[in-house]
């Protein structure tokens, strides 16, 4: 029963859904924390400081520049966290396992495609 497991999570990309669903949204939160307390008061120094640095009102509407910068630098530090400190070692890890290339065609198109070789072989 181990080992079926073990093979189940090292199959395809179930890693990868994992670290994408749950790593993601923990460091998402983590990144967002960090832009709100740390990033957005050094964009609003520069885009005029105090309590409406960074948005421009236009006839009563609000464009808040500091929050989408925000959440650019938020999306780009996930990202760039997710990469190298789960999928760079991960597929390093496939690499030396040899299981860098995950065969994903279904069985019978696998069984096609041996046929077809065998049928070239045998013409030449």
């Amino acid at each position: 029963m181990i080992k079926g497991f073990k093979d189940f999570i090292m199959r395809g990309n179930v890693i990868d859904l994992a670290v994408a669903v749950v790593i993601g949204a923990a460091f998402a939160a983590l990144v967002a924390a960090f832009s709100k307390g740390l990033i957005e008061p050094i964009i609003g120094i520069f885009l005029g400081g105090g309590i409406d640095a960074g948005k421009l009102v236009i006839n009563g509407q609000v464009i808040d520049f500091t929050l989408m910068i925000n959440a650019l630098i938020t999306f780009l530090v996930t990202m760039a966290i997710i990469y190298f400190v789960f999928v760079v070692p991960m597929n390093k890890w496939r690499a030396r396992s040899g299981q860098d290339s995950v065969d994903t065609a279904p069985a019978d198109i696998q069984l096609l495609e041996e046929i077809r070789d065998l049928l070239k072989q045998q013409q030449s």
